[in-house]
C-alpha cells in the first residue's frame, strides 16, 4: 500500500490559485475504476461517479478550474446536462469555488452538510471554521442546496452513496462511500474528507475541545468505514495523482487493504503534534 500523507501545510498560504500552482494545473480525465472517474487538476480532485440515469460530481476545485472540470467531463465523452448532483467535501475554495459554476452549466442539484450548506449560499466561511479568520475572498452564492444528513444513502439517478459526517478540518465536513463498480467486481470506494488540523489568525485547537471531539469522530468513522479505494481532496494525501493513473482499472493494483486506517492514524498523530506545538 503507498504511504499515505496528511499535511499540514495545505492552506497555509490561503486558498488563492497561487498558493500551490498544482491546484489549478490542468491534468487529462482518466477512467480510475468501472463508473468512477478523476475530472479534476493535479492538485486538487473532483470526482465523477457515472450512470445511465445521472452522474454525480464530487468537489470542483477552485473557481478559476470550473471550466477545466467541465472540459474534462465532456473529454471522457459525457454530457454537462446529465451530471445531476453536485456534492462536496468541505466548503473551502479550493474544493467548492467552482460549485455555483458547474451548477449553472450543468444544472445539477448541489448537497452538503449543515453547516457547509450556508457557506455556499452565503459564499462566506462560517465564524468557527478554523480558517475563517484568514483574508478569504467570498466565493460565488450558491442560490439553492440541499441539506444532507449522516449516514443517510442519498439516490441520485440509479446511483447511491453514502454520507459520513466527517467534521474536524471545517464543520460540516463530509467523506462519501460508494461501490465503484466495473461489471459484478466492485470496489468500496470512499472519498475521504481532509483530516488535517489547519488554522489561520490564532486560532488554537487546544482552545476547541467541540472541535478536538469532532475530529476523534471522524477519526473513529474512517477507521471503521468498509474502504478498498482511497480518495482523497488533495491526491497527496493518499498516495498521490501518480498511483490512481498508474493502477486505474486494475482492481487488484486500487485495492488499498487497511488505507482508511492508516489515513485517520496520520490525521490523528499531526493533530497531536499541532496540539504539542500550542502547549509549547
Amino acid at each position: 500500500m503507498a504511504t499515505l500523507l496528511v499535511s499540514a501545510g495545505f492552506a497555509a498560504s490561503g486558498f488563492a490559485a497561487d498558493a500551490n500552482p498544482q491546484w489549478t494545473e490542468a491534468h487529462k480525465p482518466f477512467r480510475i475504476y468501472g463508473n468512477t472517474y478523476y475530472v479534476g487538476t493535479t492538485g486538487l480532485s473532483s470526482v465523477l461517479i457515472t450512470s445511465d440515469y445521472g452522474h454525480v460530481l464530487i468537489d470542483t476545485g477552485l473557481a478559476q478550474s470550473a471550466a477545466q472540470v467541465a472540459a474534462n467531463i465532456q473529454a471522457l465523452g459525457f454530457k454537462l446536462a446529465d451530471v445531476k448532483g453536485i456534492v462536496i467535501s468541505h466548503a473551502h475554495p479550493d474544493h467548492v469555488g467552482g460549485v455555483a459554476e458547474l451548477q449553472r452549466l450543468t444544472g445539477a442539484q448541489v448537497y452538503a452538510m449543515r453547516p457547509a450548506d450556508e457557506v455556499l449560499r452565503t459564499g462566506k466561511l462560517s465564524k468557527d471554521d478554523p480558517q475563517a479568520a484568514g483574508k478569504n475572498k467570498p466565493m460565488a452564492k450558491v442560490p439553492q442546496v440541499w441539506v444532507v444528513t449522516d449516514d443517510q444513502l442519498l439516490g441520485i439517478g440509479s446511483l447511491r452513496i453514502r454520507v459520513i459526517g466527517t467534521p474536524g478540518h471545517t464543520p460540516g465536513g463530509t467523506s462519501w462511500t460508494w461501490d465503484a463498480c466495473d461489471g459484478s467486481k466492485c470496489l468500496a470506494t470512499v472519498y475521504a474528507d481532509s483530516v488535517s488540523a489547519v488554522s489561520q489568525g490564532k486560532y488554537r485547537f487546544s482552545d476547541h475541545p467541540e472541535v478536538l471531539a469532532s475530529f476523534e469522530s471522524t477519526f473513529k468513522r474512517l477507521e471503521t468505514a468498509k474502504c478498498e479505494l482511497l480518495i482523497t481532496p488533495h491526491p497527496e494525501a493518499s498516495g498521490g495523482l501518480a498511483r490512481l493513473e498508474q493502477a486505474a482499472g486494475d482492481m487488484d493494483k486500487l485495492k488499498q487493504e487497511g488505507a482508511c486506517q492508516a489515513y485517520a492514524k496520520t490525521g490523528r498523530e499531526n493533530l497531536a503534534k499541532r496540539l504539542a506545538e500550542e502547549k509549547r
